[in-house]
């Protein structure tokens, strides 16, 4: 059985996406959850990832580590994983490369917390960039292939690889419109997220440096997390 190492739920977008995939397949695997501890990761982390950083997945033997590396693992493993549509399959692989490389005003401005909803308080035009280039992104797709999901009738790794950015737009109130908009919500009511959200919401860990990011983004309205321990 696959082990997926993550961190905490509440933080970390990058272990939540090949997660909700291996979920939405019905891949079996076994989490690994270790929490962020302020400052370095690095050394604790190295433990189970040669690069340091979550997430990481073990399989036979195998360190397969960085999110689009596990998709990518996966995707010669198990059907499902990309479209089956050629012209979907190749959409949605360069959405997924931009996602994984691109947007660093949102991942700047808006970290993931998924416990909490924001006002910004400064809203830099970086910021609203990114947030209309994925707005543009999720029509398009939408519209193309017919939906409900990005590339088309399934859930494929295109999907996951946006999924934290739904939480962020939960969190921050970012406005996508149009199919984007319902994308988001239908994405949010999904059992996966449902699951990971309240099991975010649980976590009594909090790590300090996450905790600043989020509220150097603006002002916080509520926080609806667990009590910290």
């Amino acid at each position: 059985m696959y082990e997926l190492f993550i961190a905490n739920k509440n933080y970390s977008s990058w272990s939540l996406r090949p997660w909700i995939l291996l979920r939405e397949l019905g891949i079996s695997f076994e989490e690994k959850l270790v929490p962020f501890s302020t400052g370095s990761n690095w050394k604790p982390f190295r433990q189970f990832a040669p690069n340091g950083k979550v997430p990481c997945l073990h399989a036979d033997g195998e360190f397969v580590w960085d999110s689009l590396a596990i998709i990518e693992y996966l995707a010669e493993r198990h059907p499902g994983v990309w479209p089956t549509d050629s012209k979907a399959r190749t959409w949605a692989r360069c959405a997924s490369a931009e996602m994984h490389s691109g947007f660093t005003a949102l991942r700047t401005h808006c970290t993931m917390n998924c416990g909490i909803r924001v006002q910004i308080a400064d809203f830099p035009a970086a910021l609203s960039s990114d947030v209309a280039r994925i707005n543009e992104l999720w029509n398009e797709g939408l519209q193309r292939f017919g939906g409900p999901y990005l590339a088309g009738k399934e859930f494929t790794a295109v999907d996951a690889m946006f999924a934290p950015i739904v939480f962020r737009a939960q969190t921050y109130g970012l406005n996508f419109t149009g199919a984007a908009h319902d994308y988001a919500q239908r994405i949010l009511e999904k059992k996966s997220m449902r699951t990971w959200y309240s099991e975010a919401l649980a976590e009594t860990w909090r790590e300090d440096d996450h905790e600043a990011e989020a509220k150097a983004a603006g002002t916080w309205l509520t926080d609806l997390r667990v009590k910290a321990a």
